[in-house]
């Protein structure tokens, strides 16, 4: 039997690491080492570009039955980089740190899902892996609460503390399960870590990881710049919306398909961004935030449907690990490159080239055929 309920907290502890730590940046940056919206943007996203490189790999492991030391491993990267964050002398160790942290949170949740989804039926994929995402994405929407309670109350040299013990929980829970039962069987080959029917999907969640990239690192400068206030809530705002959603969502992902729930909500994500970058008030901009979190939960499992099914259950560890790299590459590029636009044009007009991105997906949805077409 799969041990999915420890999985589970594991991979959420893990991630409310990671979210704590998404949150503390934008401060600590500034603060610590100086620079402004391009410097906290880089250490934001520069994680994801070793979790987008390492998902693949976790999957393919996971795919040959290594799915528990795997898993171990990236709760360790995971404690290691949030230790080398707090210890830091500079930018330039603190973004090593940022990419070893992000190569644990990819072997950890991208080894973790494959060993759960193996014991799921086909029919049930979307709402499983919708509600085991839900521990990556509490962890990053409750982790920014975290740090902002902890910073308010401890300090916060007290998050970088608390992001270690958080990932040292999660590789005890993981020792503490029964192996995986699944056996191990000689790795696929390299050329095919990028099995066909990926790039589309793959695609979509990118583009809409763009706009979630641009929440996650420039909303609190955003609100802090136009003097607008609840920027110490926002987040937690945008994380109690996309949870709801995704809690009572996912089912839908199997009932409409993930074509049509991925394209209607995203449609909701370009309302919100350009909300938020038009906002003038504490109201308004809480009610975009809102939608915005709500037009992002349903994204990814959507995309899980739409990848499993184009792939036909073929490798789905290293097909789920490819596809959620997209996401990671998303969320980088939007850190630097949203960070660059906002100090060039202001960060009105970085909300709104995410509104962009997510038009683009829109438009990469509409083209995806109606029915998949099996590789095989």
């Amino acid at each position: 039997m799969v041990p999915g309920r420890r999985l589970w907290v594991a991979v959420l502890c893990g991630y409310l690491a990671f979210g704590a730590a998404l949150q503390a940046l934008p401060s600590y940056v500034p603060e610590k080492f100086g620079g402004g919206a391009l410097a906290s943007g880089t250490a934001v996203g520069i994680a994801f570009l070793a979790t987008a490189c390492g998902r693949p790999f976790a999957g393919w492991l996971a795919d040959a039955g290594w799915s528990r030391p795997v898993v171990v491993a990236g709760g360790v990267l995971a404690a290691l980089g949030g230790l080398g964050q707090l210890l830091a002398p500079n930018l330039g160790v603190l973004l090593l740190a940022r990419l070893v942290m992000g190569a644990g949170e990819a072997a950890l949740f991208s080894a973790a899902l494959p060993w759960v989804l193996a014991g799921t039926r086909a029919a049930q994929r979307g709402r499983v892996a919708g509600w085991f995402g839900l521990s990556m994405w509490g962890g990053l929407a409750g982790g920014p609460v975290l740090a902002t309670v902890l910073t308010a109350t401890a300090g916060g040299d007290v998050v970088w503390w608390v992001v270690v013990a958080l990932c040292v929980v999660s590789v005890a829970l993981v020792l503490t399960t029964r192996s995986d039962p699944g056996r191990i069987e000689p790795l696929a080959r390299i050329r095919d870590l990028v099995p066909r029917g990926i790039p589309l999907p793959g695609a979509i969640v990118g583009l809409a990881a763009y706009c979630y990239g641009t929440v996650a690192a420039l909303l609190v400068l955003r609100l802090r710049a136009g003097g607008i206030g609840v920027d110490d809530v926002a987040l937690a705002v945008f994380a109690a919306a996309f949870l709801v959603v995704r809690f009572a969502g996912s089912p839908l992902v199997d009932r409409y398909g993930g074509r049509v729930v991925a394209a209607s909500t995203v449609a909701v994500e370009i309302v919100a961004l350009v909300g938020i970058a038009q906002a003038n008030g504490p109201v308004g901009a809480t009610i975009f935030t809102a939608l915005a979190g709500l037009g992002l939960a349903l994204v990814y499992p959507a995309c899980v449907s739409m990848t499993l099914d184009r792939v036909r259950g073929l490798r789905p560890g290293v097909s789920m690990g490819v596809m959620t790299s997209f996401w990671d590459l998303g969320v980088m590029t939007a850190g630097p490159l949203g960070g660059f636009v906002a100090e060039q044009a202001g960060f009105r007009a970085a909300f709104l080239v995410a509104a962009g991105a997510g038009l683009a997906c829109v438009v990469v949805l509409l083209r995806m055929p109606r029915r998949a077409v099996s590789p095989r």
